[in-house]
């Protein structure tokens, strides 16, 4: 099943998502024509995990590490499918990073790798843009729309084995299984448990495979996970 957050003009609604509608408990809402898909959970904070893949570390020159390397990206960071990326005019060095993001559905803490799956509501994609001539990650990360997050939320979903790609304007740029994490999406959720309490909504981005590389204003964003489906962004001038 999907879930998805639509934006109307009354604010926003939460439902079940099928073929452009999304079904609330007041009705049905058609995307394009009461509103538009934004992001589809609203965490207190959006965890990330990097140099979670082998081919990253070994593109990027980075020593393997013996636990996840993790960073927060706040709230004000978020955006949803189809909304702009804003190329900040202080950068010139913007990258993407297609990311699979597991959505927290309850308060946990010191979770075991098995009591996972019990706790994620399901899985989206991430967008982990980065403004790389930045110094610190801080810097790097947690501007506004460098969280493009979407566009719904799958529960039907093993996040161990699937396929991913990765297209900037129709041209391939990452394509990876994440089979080749270094630390499974429940390690990761499990590790990030033992030190903070997660709450309903909260995100948990994986890492990105191989080839995170920079974009330009005109650019389309493309990222699929199999199994979740596509977050589509374009990235634009910052004085758009």
């Amino acid at each position: 099943m999907r879930l998805a957050r639509l934006q109307t003009p009354e604010g926003v609604v939460t439902g079940r998502y099928e073929d452009g509608v999304v079904t609330a408990g007041d009705g049905e809402y058609v995307v394009g024509r009461d509103g538009e898909l934004t992001y589809p959970c609203e965490p207190s904070a959006l965890y990330c995990v990097g140099r979670n893949f082998a081919e990253t570390l070994d593109q990027m020159d980075y020593e393997r590490p013996a636990e996840p390397d993790f960073f927060v990206k706040p709230p004000a960071a978020l955006t949803g499918p189809e909304r702009p990326i804003r190329y900040p005019e202080w950068t010139d060095e913007l990258t993407y990073a297609g990311e699979l993001v597991a959505v927290i559905d309850e308060r946990c803490r010191d979770l075991d790798e098995r009591e996972v799956p019990d706790v994620v509501r399901g899985y989206t994609v991430l967008n982990d843009v980065d403004a790389l001539d930045q110094q610190g990650r801080t810097a790097r990360k947690a501007f506004d729309t460098s969280a493009p997050l979407g566009p719904w939320i799958e529960t039907d979903l093993d996040p161990r084995g699937i396929e991913m790609e990765t297209t900037v304007s129709g041209e391939t740029r990452q394509s990876a299984n994440t089979e080749l994490m270094l630390f499974d999406p429940y390690e990761v959720v499990a590790y990030l448990s033992r030190r903070f309490t997660f709450r309903p909504g909260d995100a948990v981005a994986f890492g990105s495979p191989a080839n995170p590389g920079t974009v330009a204003p005109g650019d389309t964003v493309e990222i699929t996970y199999e199994g979740v489906g596509t977050l589509r962004n374009e990235v634009v001038g910052d004085e758009a």
